[in-house]
């Protein structure tokens, strides 16, 4: 797979260079290849590099961080954008929202945090990209595998059921999630069956344990324990909030 272009976009040296010095790029198959200190930079870079990803504050020089998605979005518009702010203000994650960015992290940044958000943005990019290639090409293996994947969400799902509906190896399957997609088979897993949850707790009034079983988890406490791994609160308080922040 190859490497995600990365643009840090914040009017702050240090935290860009903190970026740069602190967070193993390499790790997460991304390399950075530009930065830039105030909007009307950021608009040019975005033009000039072709970025995969851009990692930006939102109280930029000359022009906002909101407004540069926005304008970046019309010739950009398979971009991906994570907002880095210090500003814990819900006005600010509606708009986030509302441009479709991947995420939004608070400073100071936890980059353990920030390395899950990166894998999963990896993850959403190779989504988007294989099913536009699916149009353009007769359907490679992975495509094939991780359609199966959404379509049998709520199943019981594995490595050997996969090799035995797909007629291929236990072990191909795996080096194929590594390989094309940049993370392992139950990363990959895992990660789409929380998409899946966190969309049914904010969308629809099913219990905690339906909620469970249609993403893929027959045992509610193994789906707790999961969900609060990957979001770091539980399912009944990501709900809580959402509708406290609604109101």
């Amino acid at each position: 797979m190859k490497k995600l272009r990365v643009l840090l976009v914040d009017d702050e040296i240090m935290i860009r260079e903190g970026f740069k010095r602190l967070f193993d790029w390499g790790a997460h198959d991304c390399e950075v290849v530009g930065e830039a200190a105030d909007g009307m930079e950021a608009l040019a870079k975005i033009d000039a590099l072709a970025p995969d990803i851009a990692v930006m504050d939102i109280n930029i020089p000359i022009m906002n961080g909101l407004k540069v998605i926005q304008l970046a979005r019309i010739k950009h518009p398979d971009m991906a954008f994570v907002i880095v702010s210090g500003y814990d203000d819900f006005s600010y994650c509606r708009e986030a929202l509302r441009l479709k960015i991947t995420d939004y992290i608070l400073k100071p940044v936890d980059y353990e945090e920030f390395g899950t958000c990166i894998d999963n943005l990896k993850i959403a990019l190779f989504r988007r990209q294989s099913t536009k290639e699916a149009d353009e090409q007769e359907e490679r293996p992975i495509n094939r595998l991780t359609r199966y994947l959404q379509e049998h969400l709520a199943e019981e799902i594995s490595l050997s059921v996969l090799a035995d509906e797909f007629h291929l190896s236990a072990q191909y399957i795996s080096q194929l999630f590594k390989s094309e997609i940049g993370v392992n088979f139950l990363a990959y897993l895992t990660n789409i069956r929380m998409e899946k949850a966190k969309q049914l707790l904010l969308s629809t009034s099913l219990s905690i344990g339906e909620v469970s079983e249609q993403s893929g988890y027959g045992d509610y406490r193994v789906f707790t324990k999961v969900f609060k791994k990957s979001e770091g609160i539980t399912p009944s308080q990501y709900r809580r909030d959402f509708l406290e922040k609604e109101n």
